[in-house]
């Protein structure tokens, strides 16, 4: 779906929400959802059950929590607000291009 500036962030040892944080964006709202669906349909295809969605309909920032992965995807503006790579990353980050 073409998410922008991919980040992983590996949880060990920083917080029990999770073993890793997945932190991406899209260009508009169109985009910050389409790709929120794909990453959905794609866990569920997966077998991953109990996926929770939240900001599917506002669109400017999407959080999906699958359990061991939690996956922000937000637009460019809400995401420099935020700053979450700066807030957990700790200078663990592995930035990944979307294929």
């Amino acid at each position: 779906m073409k998410a922008e500036d991919s980040v992983t962030i590996d949880l060990t040892g920083k917080s029990s929400i999770g073993d890793y944080m997945v932190v991406t964006s899209g260009r508009s709202q169109r985009h910050v959802g389409a790709v929120a669906d794909h990453v959905v349909k794609d866990l569920k295809a997966a077998g991953v059950s109990g996926v929770r969605v939240e900001g599917m309909r506002q669109g400017d920032w999407v959080l999906i929590d699958a359990g061991d992965v939690i996956v922000h995807v937000f637009r460019p503006e809400v995401r420099t607000f935020y700053s979450l790579e700066k807030m957990w990353s700790a200078g663990s980050t592995d930035r990944k291009r979307p294929n």
